[in-house]
This record gives C-alpha cells, sequence and structure tokens, in this order.
C-alpha cells in the first residue's frame, strides 16, 4: 500500500541509494552500493565550485566491498565520480584500510575508528551502513546451508524485530522451543 496523497509539492532533492549483492565465481561475495544525490534546481554559490546545473549529480559515489562467508572483508573500494568539493574524493583510497574487517557486532564502531568523521566521507559511511545489511541478505542462504540451527539456541535473528520475539507467531513457527507465548502451534494460521 503506498503512501497517503501527499499535499501539494515539488521535488527540490533526489537521493537515491542502490546496494547489490553478487556471488562471485571464485566463491566470494561482492556487495557494491550507489549513492547519488541530485538537486531539481541549480545550487548556486558553492563556494570555489562553479554552480551545478538542476538535474547533474551533487553526489555519485560507489563502493565496493569484497567479503566471504564469515563476513570477513576481502577487499574495500570507494570512488568519487562526483561530489560538491574537487578534493572529496581524495579519502576514497583510506577505505582499502576496511581489509580484515569483520561485519558484524562492532562493524559501526570499527568503521568510525578507521573511516569515520575528519576521516572519511559522510556519504560513503552511510553507503556502508546501507551495504552491511546487504551483505547478510545476499548471503544469507549459503551462510544457512554451511551452519545448522542447533535446538535450543536463539537465531541470530531472534528478537532483533517485532517478528522474532519470544511470543510472536513466527518464532513459534521457526523456533518453537523459544517461544513463551500462550498459543500452540498447530492453531496458527497456514502460511502460503
Amino acid at each position: 500500500m503506498p503512501l497517503p496523497r501527499p499535499a501539494p509539492r515539488k521535488l527540490n532533492h533526489n537521493r537515491i541509494i542502490d546496494c547489490r549483492g553478487y556471488e562471485r565465481d571464485d566463491g566470494l561475495w561482492d556487495i557494491e552500493g550507489h549513492l547519488t544525490d541530485v538537486k531539481a534546481c541549480t545550487w548556486y554559490d558553492r563556494v570555489g565550485s562553479a554552480d551545478l546545473p538542476a538535474g547533474f549529480p551533487a553526489h555519485d559515489m560507489w563502493i565496493r566491498l569484497t567479503i566471504d562467508l564469515d563476513m570477513n572483508v576481502h577487499d574495500c573500494v570507494a570512488v568519487t565520480d562526483a561530489s560538491p568539493y574537487r578534493l572529496c574524493g581524495d579519502i576514497t583510497p583510506r577505505f582499502e584500510k576496511l581489509k580484515g574487517l569483520r561485519i558484524g557486532r562492532g562493524w559501526t564502531k570499527q568503521l568510525k575508528d578507521i573511516i569515520g568523521n575528519a576521516n572519511g566521507c559522510t556519504h560513503q559511511w552511510e553507503l556502508l551502513g546501507r551495504l552491511a545489511a546487504v551483505a547478510y541478505q545476499s548471503t544469507n542462504i549459503a551462510r544457512q546451508s554451511t551452519r545448522k540451527h542447533v535446538p535450543g539456541t536463539p537465531a541470530r535473528t531472534f528478537n532483533t524485530c517485532h517478528m522474532y520475539t519470544p511470543d510472536s507467531d513466527e518464532t513459534l513457527r521457526r523456533w518453537p522451543e523459544l517461544y513463551t507465548g500462550n498459543k500452540k502451534r498447530d492453531a496458527l494460521p497456514k502460511v502460503s
């Protein structure tokens, strides 16, 4: 269901973030993200830079993380094709320092120490957060096929959203041993 009809308005800014996960032939995974910001009007008075005509990207940035199924980063490449300032792209080689990190708990803290604040780019920082989620989504089936759930131990996704709380129908379906609600499994509606 779409959002309710908005009040009369005009577009001013459009940010598009496109993230994709690819399984490589060598067993690794490429997780790529692309961020663009486009103004609907000309951006005048950009200190030290030319005016940016409407429809041209103010930001056009890419990141590729190469990972394995254990979520270890084997490579990271960042590219800045368009930015408000000529020197914005000078920071992209720093992203190579993500090699050897592992996407998981503490990922954001590790990133902050290496490419956060003055050591990086806020737009590419935002993109890396999205890439971590896409890395999990892209590799999920492959990771599950190599790791079996041990009954009685919570799955990694348990209690991470309202669908996987101890008393939810989905917990009863997937992990009945962890369910704390009052329903019986045979009383659940069938999933189609």
